[in-house]
């Protein structure tokens, strides 16, 4: 019997997984991009953080709350781009309704679900490239001052209640951890078995090379379609049509023009996060810290210090805004004082359900196109764990996990 073929669309983490798995499993995989692997994406971008202990998302009972006195805040983590916001209706009317405690639990229930296997799926990856420097161990901190204790207490009650490892750390025991934040914090919480990347981009650079390396096939190509024939999809690029037996659509917040164009009512958009480099600095911090109340953090990378955060709802056409830099920076200079010139502005595009599940399996209307996006700020964590996950699927093989919830039939 010939091998099956399999197209993905996205050369991101979650593509590069899907491929990966695949290849484990024996199919033939093409991977298509517009941009080639590795390029200012989303997978280049993040925070690098490898964080199992994710579960709870945006969707918490207490957000609607929060939500006017973070827009009206500039040190804040939310801003709106106000010509962007006749579209997000819709999309914020089904948040709201996400935002019950059931709802809340269902989110985070189903998050955990994946989150507890996505670093052993990561290191079924990892034992097959070398990522010498590449990922430390050190654990990520969170830390917060009283003004925003009753959300952390949320925060730590679900995820007690869902079994997650959390360390509750006092003044002094930050302070051991990283002597060099400024003493502004009253508490936090310390997930030692957490990890980070020191450059994502490389990382996900030995997994594309491995992909070559097992025989697959990258079309730097940008996928304007899907059609059929017969039951068999068929990737339309500007000027060429690729068949074959099973697509993954893996292209984060890009997707949705191509579930648009398969008729499936997808309501997906996107956060647009940012950040910035402190070059030379990477010493000042051991490992990723976040301030919660300022919906930031920074993690030290080979580039340098890395600071992300801030969530804008914007699309993905407007321009990058340099009010959200100078926020990014004026907070990492309230956490460590005196920093150099900062490099490299950078904004990226995190793909966002209402509901904070990603999508991952079958098309409602084509048994034979997957999806895998969707992964809002836990797109890195959870790449390979999806890869896997989908790959299974594809495979039609037997799974203990209960799939039901990510399916994007929930939408229809």
């Amino acid at each position: 019997m010939n091998k099956l073929k399999v197209g993905i669309v996205g050369a991101g983490i979650q593509g590069i997984s899907n491929a990966l798995f695949l290849q484990k499993k024996g199919f033939e995989v093409t991977i298509f991009d517009r941009e080639n692997p590795g390029s200012p994406a989303a997978s280049y971008g993040n925070a690098g953080h490898f964080s199992p202990y994710a579960s709870l998302s945006l969707n918490r009972t207490d957000i609607l709350l929060d939500v006017p006195a973070m827009l009206m805040s500039s040190t804040g983590p939310l801003a709106l781009k106000w010509n962007y916001v006749p579209k997000m209706i819709p999309w914020f009317m089904k948040f709201i309704m996400n935002t019950s405690k059931n709802k809340m639990m269902h989110t985070a229930k189903n998050m955990h679900q994946i989150l507890d296997l996505a670093l052993p799926a990561y290191d079924e990856l990892f034992d097959e490239v070398d990522i010498e420097g590449l990922v430390e161990n050190k654990g990520i901190l969170y830390i917060w001052n009283d003004k925003d204790l009753k959300s952390r207490e949320l925060e730590i009650n679900v995820r007690k209640e869902l079994g997650v490892q959390q360390q509750l750390v006092n003044k002094k025991e930050i302070h051991d951890l990283e002597p060099n934040i400024k003493p502004f914090y009253h508490a936090g919480v310390y997930y030692p078995y957490a990890r980070h990347a020191r450059n994502p981009k490389k990382i996900l650079l030995k997994f594309f090379d491995l992909f070559r390396k097992k025989g697959g096939e990258f079309k730097r190509l940008d996928v304007k379609s899907i059609d059929f024939q017969d039951e068999q999809p068929i990737l339309k690029t500007e000027s060429e049509k690729y068949l074959f037996d099973r697509v993954v659509v893996a292209c984060g917040a890009f997707s949705k023009k191509l579930t648009d164009n398969l008729d499936e009512k997808i309501p997906l958009d996107t956060e647009r996060g940012y950040h910035v480099h402190f070059k030379n600095c990477d010493h000042l911090l051991q490992r990723p810290v976040i301030f919660s109340n300022r919906g930031f953090g920074i993690t030290p990378m080979e580039q340098g210090l890395r600071v992300v955060g801030t969530v804008e709802f914007g699309g993905l056409k407007n321009p990058l805004s340099k009010s959200r830099i100078k926020n990014l920076i004026n907070n990492a200079k309230y956490m460590l004082g005196d920093l150099p010139e900062h490099e490299d502005e950078w904004l990226g595009f995190r793909p966002t359900l209402p509901d904070f599940l990603p999508v991952m399996g079958p098309s409602k209307n084509h048994k034979n196109v997957f999806y895998c996006f969707g992964h809002h700020h836990l797109g890195w964590t959870l790449g390979p764990i999806s890869g896997k996950i989908v790959s299974g699927m594809i495979a039609k093989e037997n799974t203990n996990l209960n799939l039901a919830p990510y399916s994007s039939t929930r939408f229809n």
